[in-house]
């Protein structure tokens, strides 16, 4: 992980405040951490944490901060998630953690927490946050057909990018910064981003021989012989919004309300709707084969059909690299 980025996430704690348009105080919660201290400010002699100023401009209607203390449950209570990251990588991960989350929210608004904004500290302008509703999670995956089926709406939404496969701005798939520069084809996207995820592996880990041995073959055989058949022979595929990290630490059931499934932290573009199922390969997932089946419930997969595995092993390469 890149040693400027952290995401520091710990219990909850109560923001008492007083919204613009009534007179009794509210309270919400907020994921702080003791390591925040020096950027969100600290009272030593009575130990009450401040907020920082530009993350109470996030919370635009709050106007006086009361108090903050540990969280109890709370009926009235609104919760937001606080995530902390240092330096300009964290930076450009929080941004692109936000305008993902924030075009998901615009098409499916219940298949995520709602973003409130991001920005950087006023007290510490190397460290930077990310807001979004909070919700308190049980354990276990989301039921498959209804998280399926809100997955294949955000699919099926309509593309605003004319064609082209990309994003507005780079986004992070764990530590990784993607290349979301946009492309015409699907093919071509798909090698850059590959390309880019192998030249940082190299860069962090060293040189493989045997890995760089086989890449020739990769790049100039078997993604060619996969992907273009997808937009040759009057085939075409339509791009399609993905949450582009979607493993099942990445999913969530909402406590209270166990039918709905909820996703988070994307790295998301737009590119063939397929390429998200590629992380649910691997044995270690929890998207089981019935999670496949209540997809395709809802979107057939692409032709060539025959194709459909090897493309799905393809593309469960991207995560496993």
């Amino acid at each position: 992980m890149f040693s400027s980025l952290y995401k520091m996430e710990a219990f909850k704690t109560t923001l008492k405040y007083i919204w613009n348009s009534l007179s009794l105080p509210c309270c919400c919660s907020v994921t702080f951490t003791d390591e925040m201290d020096s950027i969100l400010g600290n009272n030593a002699a009575g130990g009450q944490r401040h907020v920082d100023p530009n993350v109470l401009a996030v919370l635009q209607d709050v106007t006086e901060v009361l108090e903050v203390a540990p969280c109890q449950e709370s009926a009235w209570a609104k919760a937001f998630r606080l995530t902390v990251s240092i330096g300009h990588h964290g930076k450009l991960a929080l941004k692109g953690e936000f305008e993902s989350t924030s075009t998901i929210h615009a098409i499916v608004p219940e298949f995520c927490p709602k973003p409130m904004g991001w920005g950087t500290f006023k007290n510490d302008p190397n460290s930077h946050f990310y807001i979004c509703k909070f919700y308190d999670f049980i354990e276990g995956v989301p039921e498959p057909s209804s998280f399926c089926e809100s997955l294949a709406r955000l699919h099926s939404s309509q593309s605003p990018t004319e064609g082209k496969f990309g994003f507005y701005c780079t986004t992070y798939n764990g530590n990784l910064p993607q290349d979301n520069t946009w492309c015409d084809s699907w093919e071509q996207f798909f090698s850059n981003g590959l390309r880019h995820i192998l030249n940082i592996r190299e860069e962090r880990a060293g040189p493989n021989p045997e890995l760089d041995a086989l890449l020739p073959q990769l790049f100039d055989k078997v993604i060619p012989r996969l992907l273009r058949p997808l937009e040759s022979g009057g085939r075409k595929i339509k791009p399609s919004l993905v949450h582009g990290d979607l493993w099942y630490g990445n999913a969530g059931i909402i406590d209270g309300d166990t039918e709905k499934g909820i996703v988070y932290d994307p790295a998301s573009f737009w590119a063939h709707n397929e390429y998200e199922l590629g992380n649910w390969r691997p044995e270690r997932n929890k998207f089981t084969r019935r999670y496949f089946q209540a997809y395709h419930s809802h979107i057939p997969k692409a032709e060539p059909e025959e194709d459909y595995d090897d493309r799905n092993a393809l593309y469960s390469l991207y995560e496993d690299i």
